[in-house]
């Protein structure tokens, strides 16, 4: 039998589309999996340590709304007190639940930090380069393909402990 694909999904909407589209698609795409992976868990659930590291599911939907504030809005539209976020400690403390940390308030943050990231990017071509620390320009093109890489690496993650948490398992 024959699978089809749902045709209703970004990627595949936008499979003819310009290099925008389909980069835009793929980041959003992503976004989506790794929330639809922590909807429906309880805060205890999604904070339960399930391997040998300090992931969780709550911990990678904080750390991605940090690397999307970290790499849009810091390195694209920087206002006053921003700072790039580099440091060993930094990304430790990026996956490190709180007492106030909810399901609910750090899948909003994220939500929110996701619609801030398209804002800001729409702003731009993508072509456009900015200074980094690190890596000493980066252009739009370049961050959005480190951000759905970044965002599809941890989607997987994620797809794995909610497979362990609840035996809910799909790529989607």
């Amino acid at each position: 039998m024959e699978q089809t694909i749902d045709p209703t999904l970004g990627p595949v909407l936008a499979r003819t589309g310009d290099e925008r589209a389909v980069l835009d698609s793929f980041l959003d795409f992503h976004r989506a999996v790794l929330l639809r992976k922590v909807r429906g868990l309880s805060d205890a659930d999604a904070g339960r340590r399930l391997v040998p590291s300090a992931t969780t599911l709550a911990g990678l939907v904080k750390h991605l709304t940090l690397v999307e504030r970290n790499w849009f809005p810091t390195l694209l539209a920087p206002e006053p007190g921003d700072v790039y976020l580099t440091s060993e400690e930094d990304a430790v403390a990026s996956f490190t639940l709180g007492d106030q940390d909810t399901v609910a308030g750090l899948t909003e943050a994220y939500e929110r930090a996701c619609a801030r990231s398209r804002s800001i990017a729409a702003r731009f071509d993508l072509d456009h380069v900015v200074p980094h620390p690190q890596l000493g320009e980066v252009s739009l093109r370049w961050i959005l393909v480190h951000l759905i890489e970044e965002t599809a690496r941890h989607a997987g993650h994620a797809d794995i402990l909610r497979e362990l948490t609840d035996g809910e398992s799909g790529a989607i």
